[in-house]
């Protein structure tokens, strides 16, 4: 999931600029998109299931009018929560006003304030927890001098890892959690206004400047006063920034924690090569993210790096497409080998992760059945072993494969001649030169840094659909 937020001076056509900023941010995302503008205190918004470009045409921002502010968010749909109820930013109108808000992670407590909220006589519209999320800090509202104050008290309940972006009509508020699961930077554009995003690489595409990344638990709240930092929960838990974002999640182009997300994935590349050395003719990447640490297997290893497989442009990324059958069939047309590349050579084929094992196999497949005398399987991430619980759709273990079949197994299952991971040890050094101070492993080790959640189901909850319209 990815946040857009924009904030100025003077009326603009800011849902333009958040529009391409999501568009920069649509790797982190292809379930929904939504952008919520500003006008003095009137909030315009629009929001519906698909990429960015399906759901704002020309016409549809132009509707969504001008202002000095707006906000925007690309839906990743987890596991039970997919659909256009749940897509964001969501609206509240309370008693002292409105509050829009786009969140990004997971909320680990979410069923837990779900209930207490419940039993207080608040209803739920969605399955997502960012309705929670929108009560919770509502509630504190009600009883708080300003929205910062109510933001900051809400914290104290919210437990998890993400990232938040909230607009009222005066104010927009970034919230980091207190580890500091996920990125969140802002900039600053020539005409003064101030922009913030999942990504270094969305300041980028609407000109702004890289001012800094907010620190794990810190509040940072623009408006017409300008910035305010409120730094009260920085420093109450230790750092854990989810080093799946270096993987996988994040563009290459972005930095994170102050290290390149390009350098990180070649530096993975690297160690793999030392780990996991192998004699080869040609090392190929998995487009798009498996290709940085291709190149850095390449350069450790001294075996020519060449270009093996076309990933088609129009195709999103399989490991966030909503359903295991749309993953599969999105593999059989997303990527085609270049024969002369592998034809007779022996490969090793470089993948981010190897997750589902689903891509895997039909790689493996693709590149033997064009010529190639041998596939050398390597990911550079170590084994996926448990769920996570921050934002990535991995609930359980019964998708794993690597916890339910030996490395010799899945070789097997695969059709590779050999596979390799990225050693746990070396996982951690991916962010070498930056400034993290500590990174979350929990998908592979099973060390979580927060409690994990207890789920309460409404026996309501599996009946909620986008067009029921029962009256039980």
């Amino acid at each position: 999931m990815g946040v857009f937020g924009i904030i100025g001076e003077e009326r603009t056509d800011v849902a333009s600029s958040v529009y391409y900023g999501l568009y920069a941010l649509q790797h982190r995302g292809q379930e929904s998109a939504g952008i919520v503008v500003n006008d003095d205190g009137v909030f315009t918004a629009h929001k519906g299931t698909g990429i960015v470009n399906d759901v704002f045409d020309r016409e549809r921002l132009e509707s969504l009018g001008h202002g000095n502010m707006a906000i925007g968010h690309v839906r990743y749909g987890t596991l039970g929560t997919k659909g256009v109820m749940n897509a964001e930013p969501i609206v509240i109108n309370h008693v002292k006003g409105k509050l829009a808000i786009a969140t990004a992670g997971g909320i680990v407590n979410a069923s837990v304030l779900k209930r207490e909220l419940e039993l207080q006589g608040m209803i739920f519209h969605t399955t997502n927890p960012a309705e929670v999320v929108s009560y919770v800090i509502t509630k504190e509202r009600i009883s708080s001098p300003s929205i910062e104050v109510a933001v900051e008290r809400a914290m104290n309940k919210l437990d998890g890892g993400f990232c938040l972006l909230l607009m009222s009509p005066r104010k927009i508020i970034a919230v980091r959690d207190k580890h500091g699961f996920h990125p969140l930077c802002y900039g600053r554009r020539e005409n003064g206004q101030y922009v913030i995003a999942s990504e270094s690489c969305a300041l980028d595409s609407v000109g702004a400047t890289l001012i800094r990344e907010l620190d794990p638990g810190e509040i940072v709240v623009f408006s017409e006063d300008g910035i305010k930092c409120i730094r009260e929960h920085c420093g109450k838990a230790p750092e854990a920034l989810c080093v799946f974002e270096y993987v996988y999640t994040a563009r290459p182009d972005s930095s994170i924690a102050g290290c390149s997300v390009h350098e990180a994935r070649a530096r993975a590349g690297a160690l793999l090569a030392k780990a996991h050395p192998v004699e080869a003719d040609v090392v190929v990447g998995v487009p798009d993210s498996g290709l940085d640490a291709a190149i850095g297997y390449a350069k450790e290893s001294g075996i020519p790096y060449g270009i093996g497989l076309i990933k088609n442009k129009y195709i999103g990324r399989t490991f966030i497409a909503p359903g295991q059958d749309v993953r599969e069939d999105k593999v059989k047309i997303k990527l085609n080998p270049i024969k002369s590349t592998v034809n007779g050579k022996r490969v090793v084929l470089v993948d981010d992760s190897i997750v589902r094992g689903t891509t895997c196999a039909k790689l493996v497949k693709l590149l033997k059945s064009a010529g190639a005398v041998e596939v050398h399987l390597r990911s550079s991430a170590p084994p996926f072993l448990n769920p996570c619980y921050y934002g990535t759709d991995i609930d359980s273990k019964d998708s794993l494969i690597a916890c339910n079949h030996t490395i010799e197994e899945i070789t097997q299952m695969t059709g590779a001649d050999s596979l390799g991971y990225l050693r746990l040890e070396d996982v951690t050094k991916l962010g070498d030169g930056g400034c993290c101070k500590g990174f979350c492993t929990a998908c592979f080790d099973g060390k979580y840094p927060t409690e994990t959640p207890v789920i309460i189901k409404n026996k309501y909850d599996s009946k909620i659909s986008d067009n029921d319209n029962t009256d039980e």
